[in-house]
């Protein structure tokens, strides 16, 4: 009889395996689904990275293994593109450290700083694999609940001494998913002084740099004073360029905790396809036009989904940056049983916050990631059905 490694005990899919279900059964009942529920991004990369991983593939020195780091070419674009975009200045040899996908990274940092029962600070609601990657290394997880009333931004002063003291590492994620919340420099500040103290590791995920509105600009953790001296930060081509599939992110920052993970990683696995690299370098240092033009997109679709859900009265907030809308639920029903409801109803699907962590209850996200048109529509169905459905709640 096959038994599971008790480190299996702490993953679970549920809620995001019953919607797929659910989904697909609307689906074979006729029912036309708006995915509104996975952040997969429904755009496509601009020509000049198409060709330069095109003319990559062709090439037929480019088919053998690949260094774990990253090909040197790529490790300079990026130091180039943080300089000029953040004013932070890396070390391509010690400082970056190419990443497959930045949830491989995510995933494999706690594994290189964390022993079973020490403490990481994940947040909650949080990217599932915040927590997971940490649980996986044997962490005790403290949950940094995100709430409205603190701008979603964890209370640090209410983490007692007794958890800081057996801190080794903490998760940040600004611009946030799911939130779609921001992070201040003072807020970073007090992260760096808190980080110094009680010398623990930060983790920035900072995948969502460039998805920003209404010319707004995010600060990099890296760029705060002292912070590279115990912090690293996560980023990723999959969003600002639409190369999700190509897998190609990266790490930098703290060059003891990049050779930790380059180290796990070369026991792990190989570099990443050289035409995928090729692609990379295109885009980071090739005209920045698409990446202008990606955010636009999202505003315009933020502002579909705010505007409309407004004028009907379901009041949301409009998100600086990020491509997800964070929505309190406007009935009173569970995160979940809202989010079925919808679907069954419009058949628009968005995902219950609970999945996120437990102080995601009450709210679901919503991914802009449907052209305007099939915005729109979904902004229709749910005004007919949330019409008849508020006034339902009323008279029981």
């Amino acid at each position: 009889m096959i038994q599971q490694a008790e480190r299996m005990e702490g993953l679970t899919s549920a809620i995001f395996s019953q919607l797929e279900v659910l989904q697909k059964k609307a689906a074979a009942s006729g029912v036309d689904i708006i995915q509104l529920s996975i952040g997969n991004p429904d755009m496509a990369p601009a020509p000049h990275i198409v060709e330069a991983m095109k003319q990559a593939v062709e090439c037929g020195d480019n088919y053998g293994y690949t260094l774990s780091k990253g090909k040197p070419e790529l490790l300079q674009a990026i130091a180039e593109w943080y300089d000029k975009k953040f004013n932070v200045q890396l070390d391509p040899s010690t400082e970056i450290h190419s990443l497959i996908g930045s949830q491989e990274g995510l995933a494999h940092i706690g594994l290189c700083l964390v022993n079973p029962g020490d403490v990481v600070l994940v947040p909650d609601p949080g990217y599932p694999i915040f927590s997971t990657g940490p649980h996986i290394a044997g962490a005790q997880l403290h949950k940094m609940c995100l709430t409205s009333e603190n701008n979603y931004l964890p209370d640090l002063d209410q983490i007692s001494e007794e958890i800081l003291k057996r801190t080794k590492l903490m998760i940040l994620n600004y611009p946030n998913n799911p939130l779609a919340a921001t992070a201040t420099r003072e807020f970073y500040e007090k992260v760096v002084a808190l980080a110094h103290r009680y010398e623990f590791v930060v983790c920035s995920d900072f995948a969502y740099s460039e998805l920003v509105f209404d010319d707004y600009r995010p600060e990099s953790f890296l760029s705060i004073p002292g912070a590279k001296e115990i912090g690293i930060e996560f980023n990723s081509l999959s969003k600002s360029y639409n190369m999700c599939g190509c897998r190609i992110a990266y790490v930098v920052g703290n060059s003891e905790v990049i050779s930790l993970l380059g180290r796990l990683k070369s026991n792990f696995d190989y570099g990443i396809f050289a035409p995928v690299q090729f692609a990379a370098i295109a885009a980071l240092t090739g005209p920045q036009d698409c990446v202008r033009e990606t955010a636009a997109a999202y505003q315009r679709r933020r502002d579909i989904i705010v505007d409309g859900f407004n004028s009907i009265g379901w009041h949301v907030e409009r998100p600086k940056a990020s491509m997800y809308i964070w929505a309190k639920v406007p009935t009173k029903q569970s995160s979940f049983d809202f989010a079925v409801d919808l679907l069954n109803h419009t058949g628009v699907a968005v995902v219950p916050g609970k999945a996120f962590g437990d102080c995601g209850e009450g709210f679901v996200r919503i991914a802009l990631v449907q052209p305007e048109e099939r915005l729109m529509v979904a902004v229709a169905r749910i005004k007919e059905w949330f019409q008849v459905h508020i006034e339902s709640e009323k008279k029981r």
